[in-house]
């Protein structure tokens, strides 16, 4: 007859408790995150408006904004037929039919004050559709007529302008905490803004630079933890690695490659359509989740971790499998590295400015950038100790668990690249 010591029984209480936790941090990912399914329901949760204001003749502001499609003729209160059009060429007939109502709602929104003094806005052309990462966006282009100054152009006051946006609030109920990038050119300065419900305004000549730091730093955390892409690629990479160095080396090269690709395309340098960046990204969730349960197969070789001892074995097949993981490493490696560089396309264009080139810019892609770093560093440091606690104390629940994970994750993506590829997403 045997009996079970406490300690061996509390080791196994650990690991039962370990594997449900990791299980429910998993769970609690999977439904907080991918349960909108990508692009196609991102509108039910928020959206971001993009607004490009240059100097026009005399006192006049010109204003180009993006807004998202469906979202603009459903909060401009049109019909179904309006916001329900597919196809750029049916959704425009729809906004020409409907441009006085479009732009009265626009203009109501966001507005353009000289001074003290408002600004008269007017529609300037038709407006057009155009794709911003597969989602349609109307370009609603307003021109704002301001007054000069009483003192004429030498007035300090005239010299300056608001910019203003409460596009898509929180009481239209179709959103919450919509976020307007702005991108200006006026009074001899070029500058950058993200408007939030809590700070809706800028002003030329503040040079708020630590808040507009901060507010770009905030944006980039939101756009990797609020955008189920990347977010369930990085958990691909993070159930992929045994080991610290394997996932500190992913993460690494991750980091680089979109990095790079970020910088250029934001900055204008380098472009891509997003009905082929998408479905790429899409492509590569799957395609990294697919690769760990390939790597964990039955009758896959041992990884370095899962050897016996060194001593044990011929000098000889030591080497050839360190040989063999090494190979493994730089392939995976290669792959992680091509797949960030298209992820580097998505975070620009989610991005989204359209300005000239400047240190400023610079400065808020690179703070942008160093928000992204942040929240995938704890979401590496938060879940990557979980993982390591359940192998250890459970390894087989373990290996069920990742599994179960990788696969779900892979279906994920893959339903993903056929509805853009089909443009159904």
């Amino acid at each position: 007859m045997t009996s079970t010591s406490p300690a061996r029984t509390a080791s196994r209480r650990g690991a039962v408790l370990a594997a449900l936790g990791f299980a429910a941090t998993v769970l609690a990912v999977v439904l907080a995150v991918v349960g909108p399914a990508g692009p196609a329901a991102a509108h039910d949760a928020t959206t971001d408006a993009y607004a490009r204001a240059t100097a026009g003749d005399g006192a006049d502001v010109h204003v180009a904004l993006d807004l998202e499609y469906d979202l603009l003729m459903k909060s401009a209160w049109l019909t179904a037929e309006a916001y329900e059009a597919r196809g750029q060429a049916a959704q425009e007939a729809q906004l020409a039919e409907h441009a006085d109502e479009v732009a009265a709602y626009v203009a109501e929104r966001f507005q353009v004050a000289a001074g003290d003094d408002l600004c008269t806005p007017a529609l300037a052309a038709d407006p057009t559709v155009g794709d911003r990462g597969g989602t349609p966006y109307a370009t609603v282009v307003l021109d704002y007529a301001c007054p000069a100054g009483e003192d004429g152009p030498d007035d300090e006051t005239a010299a300056t302008h608001t910019l203003f946006s409460a596009l898509f609030p929180d009481t239209e109920s179709f959103v919450h905490s919509t976020e307007t990038m702005v991108a200006y050119d006026l009074d001899e300065e070029q500058g950058s803004a993200v408007l939030t419900p809590s700070e809706p305004t800028v002003t030329t000549g503040e040079h708020r630079t630590a808040r507009r730091l901060g507010a770009f730093f905030v944006l980039g955390a939101e756009h990797l933890l609020l955008g189920p892409d990347h977010l369930l690629f990085l958990l691909a990479l993070i159930v992929g690695s045994r080991r610290l160095r394997d996932v500190v080396l992913v993460a690494t090269a991750f980091t680089v490659a979109h990095s790079v690709t970020f910088l250029l395309a934001a900055t204008g340098a380098v472009s891509a359509p997003g009905a082929v960046v998408e479905p790429v990204i899409a492509l590569s969730i799957a395609a990294v989740a697919a690769g760990h349960l390939w790597a964990a197969r039955p009758g896959a070789p041992p990884r370095l971790d899962a050897l016996v001892d060194v001593a044990t074995e011929p000098r000889q097949q030591v080497w050839r499998r360190w040989h063999d993981l090494t190979r493994s490493d730089v392939t995976r490696l290669a792959v992680v590295f091509a797949f960030g560089l298209v992820h580097g396309l998505g975070f620009a264009g989610a991005l989204g400015l359209d300005e000239p080139w400047s240190w400023g810019l610079l400065g808020s892609l690179l703070v942008f950038n160093v928000g992204i770093e942040a929240v995938q560093l704890g979401i590496i440091a938060v879940v990557f100790p979980l993982l390591v606690l359940l192998r250890r104390r459970a390894p087989h629940a373990a290996r069920w668990v990742t599994a179960l994970l990788a696969a779900a994750v892979a279906v994920v993506g893959l339903v993903w690249f056929v509805q853009r590829v089909l443009g159904l997403g």
